[in-house]
């Protein structure tokens, strides 16, 4: 079963926390927040994550915690959060009632959009620039689901204790990076590359990469062809690989 605990860190930091690449990424998701007077929606899991989105002018941010926010939702078990964002919960705030319009309306069309590109039907693909937008932020979710399994998933904590401290860069050929960094067997992740990987894992192309974030390829099969390359620390990618076994496992 999902441990939910870690569900919900990868639901607010790896899937919300994508709001901010989303406004960059998508126009129409840019243009709800373009003119907006600033606005931060706090979101407090008991026996989970706290943290903050920060909307401003075309844009959002995300901190941790949630003592400075606008807004405030507070869930009562990570299970009560998961539903929201499933859609079997309906929150209701405990602070901001008169920016709630804000929470009804423009975060509601922020997250249709955003979950449009996580779970894209097959015409949604047909169309090129949706398709690098989708497999762009998919790299963005994934690396944030692997900090969040490695810092929080049972598996996932035995896999992060036997990597060493460094980045790992995740990258697709000519195309977005992201970067999963160990520091005492803690992980966290950042959505852009890094100047000093210890350990890399690139994409020949954007298409390949969606094949395996789809599970249509083998990625011992790609490495063997050369459509994926690695160097570096290899005991970091052998243990960063195991916990995107179970990544697959979350995001499904």
């Amino acid at each position: 079963m999902k441990d939910q605990k870690t569900l919900a860190y990868i639901n607010l930091f790896g899937i919300l926390g994508a709001l901010g690449k989303l406004a960059e990424l998508d126009a129409d998701a840019r243009a709800l927040l373009t003119g907006i007077k600033p606005v931060s929606l706090g979101i407090a899991v008991s026996g989970g994550p706290y943290a903050t989105l920060h909307f401003a002018d075309g844009g959002c941010t995300q901190t941790e915690g949630v003592d400075r926010c606008d807004i405030k939702l507070a869930f009562s078990a990570p299970e009560k959060f998961n539903g929201m964002i499933d859609g079997t919960v309906t929150p209701i705030p405990r602070k901001g009632f008169t920016r709630i319009g804000f929470l009804t309306g423009t975060f509601i069309k922020l997250t249709d959009i955003l979950t449009r590109y996580l779970r894209p039907s097959a015409e949604d693909l047909v169309d090129e620039h949706f398709f690098e937008v989708s497999t762009t932020l998919m790299l963005y979710v994934i690396a944030g689901a692997v900090a969040q399994i490695g810092n929080y998933d049972e598996v996932g904590r035995f896999s992060a204790s036997n990597i060493v401290d460094g980045d790992v860069l995740l990258s697709i050929k000519d195309g977005p990076q992201a970067t999963v960094s160990a520091k005492d067997h803690v992980l966290s992740f950042r959505r852009e590359g890094t100047a000093n990987p210890r350990a890399v894992m690139e994409f020949a192309s954007i298409r390949l990469a969606r094949d395996l974030f789809d599970g249509n390829v083998n990625s011992m099969a790609c490495i063997g062809r050369k459509e994926i390359t690695v160097g570096g620390m290899i005991s970091m990618l052998d243990n960063v690989n195991r916990i995107l076994d179970r990544v697959a496992f979350y995001l499904a």
